[in-house]
């Protein structure tokens, strides 16, 4: 059996693994370098902090293999497990967390919720009267999207697989009612089923089978940052969920902030995009942050910054699924591709292989869930 995996993001490089290790016949084919569009954009965060049971699901699934990566692949990734702190302004913010809390800890997640002068003993230079409520989870982190991306596509190459950089897919072939191949910037492949992994992209790969998926692209930017005053190493990726605003330590002595608007970015070309810094967007998240945090008052200065995609559904989860006979479809993440790579492969192999995945839930991440306004839109966003 042949698969065709397009994208090399870290879903990609993950599902070829997936797929490799089921003895399945894999070439993965990326138009740039692995890991260079959405995936090295990325903060690198790990969270099992989500507001749908899905959501944790695929968490706590990934969580097991980020932990044990470096005994797994043999590549350190960094992961830094100095928690995720989530932040609540308002009562209605609070009570959502409280919600949201008592699934988490249902499920499984060491999980607490907090009051400011608590959260605050978690991040010592927090502004606590700025908050009502707070929730963190010490297991909750970050780490190297990179490395992670070398330690999976060096695996999946030991197990077999092919991964091809520079090559674009142009087209998908149809026999039957069912796809059976791709079309090239090297010709044609031939294939038992085509896995699209392509992020931000993949709205667009599933065209010429007749199909609509609605991931739209969207502009996020990061800021490197260096507090004059210094920043503590171990504090936890930090997120004032009301403002839209989050850091993160970054090395030694050095922050990334990053975050959004209250107003959603519109859609962006995901071949034309400024993927640079702008300033004005890095000034504002910066004094976002410093409004709730001592950290980045006086002399703080920007040191760099960069653009990535969010790959967004209308409910921010994302698409797991048979889309057409053949073509298969893993992507629409809405940010939260990279913590949830190892559990999402591991779904669309059995989807392809067995017919349903073994997580409880991953059923409902199918597209024609969209028929229905009804359904639940993940809150725990930044």
């Amino acid at each position: 059996m042949h698969a065709v995996v397009i994208g090399g993001g870290i879903v990609g490089v993950a599902t070829a693994h997936a797929l490799a290790e089921r003895e399945v016949a894999v070439t993965l084919l990326e138009r740039d370098a692995l890991g260079t569009g959405s995936t090295a954009r990325s903060a690198g965060g790990i969270r099992t902090q989500f507001s749908t049971p899905v959501n944790v699901r695929l968490s706590l699934a990934s969580l097991p293999v980020w932990e044990t990566f470096e005994e797994r692949f043999d590549v350190d990734i960094g992961f830094h497990q100095h928690g995720y702190l989530f932040l609540a302004r308002t009562d209605a913010t609070a009570a959502r967390f409280e919600e949201a809390v008592g699934m988490q800890r249902g499920l499984g997640v060491d999980v607490e919720l907090l009051s400011p002068a608590e959260a605050a003993a978690i991040c010592p230079g927090l502004r606590a009267d700025r908050f009502v409520a707070a929730t963190y989870n010490p297991r909750d982190g970050y780490a190297d999207p990179n490395l992670a991306v070398q330690g999976f596509a060096a695996a999946a190459r030991e197990r077999g697989a092919e991964l091809r950089t520079g090559v674009a897919v142009r087209d998908l072939h149809l026999e039957g009612g069912r796809i059976v191949g791709v079309e090239t910037t090297e010709g044609r492949i031939d294939a038992d089923m085509v896995i699209n992994a392509a992020g931000a992209w993949a709205g667009h790969v599933v065209d010429p089978a007749g199909r609509s998926l609605p991931i739209a692209p969207r502009r996020r930017q990061i800021a490197v940052v260096k507090p004059g005053r210094g920043i503590p190493a171990d504090l936890p990726l930090t997120i004032d969920m009301d403002a839209g605003s989050y850091f993160r330590p970054e090395g030694e002595d050095t922050a990334l902030v990053g975050g959004h608007a209250a107003s959603e970015d519109p859609d962006v070309d995901p071949d034309a995009y400024p993927t640079s810094m702008n300033f004005e967007e890095a000034v504002g998240a910066l004094e976002r942050a410093a409004d709730y945090t001592t950290y980045f008052d006086g002399d703080t200065r920007l040191v760099r910054g960069w653009a990535g995609l969010y790959a967004v559904t209308p409910d921010r989860h994302p698409i797991i699924e048979e889309t057409a006979p053949g073509l298969y479809t893993v992507a629409g993440f809405s940010g939260h591709g990279f913590q949830h790579a190892p559990a999402a492969a591991r779904c669309i192999a059995e989807i392809a292989l067995d017919g349903e995945a073994a997580i409880e839930g991953v059923e409902s991440l199918s597209s024609d869930r969209f028929e229905d306004e009804d359904g639940p839109v993940e809150q725990n966003v930044a």
